[in-house]
């Protein structure tokens, strides 16, 4: 996972340089002070030269767009006219963090009065964030000193919570054959995906798959089933069976690196001989995931492209699926048919043979694996009506299994919900949610309804 990357813009007035130019020895100092505790902070930084009038605001966005970075990050130097500034701000697809700070901690009436010059900003910001409202741009805000509170720490959140927005922007989802027949919750036509999030859906064509095959080669096969044995403890596995699983991976990852996925999705049902694979690809799916590929099950766009984009700034995601609840243990079973981000399991992965009698195509390999133990967050993307979208936020529990297990035959792992089960499942359904959701390690609901309220989505949290 790269660092988020953010555009540091500084706020100037033209003024303050026709009438004191020397104050710019000091005002540069404290912006470059700035971009470098932000990159303490774990973000990539570019830093425009100091702004003032528009053509100068203009081309400094424009070169943040052309980088690209994931998200502006104002820094008012003085007080700056919104007029100035606004305009460029607003035409912007890129997310904006503002940081609403000064140089000075304390103001006081013992402080000598030529601080003023450096530290009023904070009206400059005030006259921009009204124009953004006026112009129905979006932004994050935080406020406060930038040495002596978290108020860089919370604008790197911000900041990696803005790299969601621009990723799921330019998701590139690739579907192996259609979504499966009925279901219709996931369902959203790859035109409203695009349009609507910017998702870019590439459909696998009919004869794709047999020319991926045909390129994979020996000695890559048997190199990777060498690293499987390293990587999983493989149990009764028949040889021909995992490298058939093996090419059929190599292949999808031939095309997502082809086509420069940030996520695939596979209908498990079109996956017979006429498709061209030797063999469901789910052992692929877990390790895509793990390299920060998005998936999702039954030709799901939609839930892919949510996994792929949060693997972007939260690396402990993976797809999964509510099964059963366990009314007398008061958790929910989460299981799906043979993927997971294998880093999230408590143990070292199982590589065995699965039956797989839904097609042509005979049995695959899958690596199970039961998630870890720990604080996450359920999050689920869901289509409501006139194409909109709700975001649901649900911090959850993951449980220990101590004991005997009798699903460790399966991807398997259980969660206790802040709720009860049965007013979180009622909940859940009340507010649309879907059958495939995300699953994110870390208390990081609060970065979630971030980004679900920069996304102008119903955001929810159940808790």
């Amino acid at each position: 996972m790269s660092k988020p990357k953010v555009g540091l813009l500084p706020l100037y007035i033209k003024l303050y340089d026709d009438s004191w130019p020397e104050m710019r020895t000091r005002v540069d100092r404290f912006s470059q002070q700035i971009a470098a505790a932000l990159a303490a902070r774990g973000l990539e930084v570019s830093t425009a030269p100091v702004c003032r009038v528009a053509p100068e605001f203009k081309a400094a966005i424009k070169g943040f767009e052309r980088a690209p970075v994931d998200a502006l990050v104002t820094l008012h130097l003085a007080y700056s006219p919104s007029l100035e500034s606004s305009a460029a701000l607003a035409a912007t697809p890129l997310p904006i963090v503002v940081l609403d700070t000064t140089p000075t901690y304390a103001y006081g009436p013992r402080q000598n009065p030529e601080e003023l010059l450096y530290n009023h900003g904070i009206h400059g910001v005030q006259d921009m964030c009204n124009l953004l409202l006026r112009n129905k741009k979006v932004f994050q805000i935080e406020a406060g000193h930038w040495e002596k509170t978290d108020v860089l720490d919370r604008v790197a959140g911000g900041a990696r919570v803005a790299r969601l927005a621009t990723a799921m922007r330019r998701a590139r989802i690739g579907r192996l054959g259609p979504a499966f027949k009925g279901m219709g919750d996931f369902s959203v036509p790859s035109a409203v995906l695009a349009k609507t999030l910017g998702v870019k859906t590439v459909v696998a064509a009919p004869r794709l798959v047999p020319t991926l095959v045909a390129k994979v080669t020996h000695k890559a096969v048997e190199a990777e089933m060498a690293a499987d044995r390293k990587q999983f403890a493989v149990e009764n596995l028949n040889a021909g069976i995992h490298r058939r699983a093996t090419r059929a991976g190599l292949a999808v990852r031939l095309w997502m690196e082809k086509e420069k996925l940030t996520g695939f999705t596979v209908n498990f049902m079109a996956a017979d001989k006429a498709s061209g694979l030797p063999a469901m690809p789910f052992l692929e799916a877990s390790k895509a995931m793990a390299r920060g590929i998005g998936y999702a099950g039954e030709g799901d766009v939609l839930t892919a492209s949510l996994v792929g984009t949060l693997l972007q700034a939260y690396p402990e995601t993976s797809f999964t699926e509510m099964f059963c609840p366990d009314w007398e243990g008061n958790q929910i079973f989460l299981s799906h048919m043979g993927e997971m981000n294998l880093q999230l399991a408590a143990a070292k992965p199982r590589l065995v043979e699965k039956p797989f009698p839904f097609t042509d195509l005979g049995n695959t390999a899958v690596a199970y694996g039961c998630f870890r133990a720990g604080d996450a967050v359920l999050v689920n993307l869901a289509p409501g009506p006139d194409n909109t979208y709700a975001l649901i936020v649900a911090p959850v529990a993951m449980q220990e299994v101590a004991g005997e297990d009798k699903m460790a035959d399966s991807i398997h792992g259980w969660f206790k919900p802040s709720l009860s089960v049965a007013d979180f499942l009622a909940a859940y359904s009340r507010v649309g949610g879907t059958h495939h959701s995300a699953l994110v390690y870390g208390r990081v609901a609060d970065d979630m309804l971030r980004w679900g309220k920069l996304m102008e989505w119903d955001t929810i949290l159940l808790a």
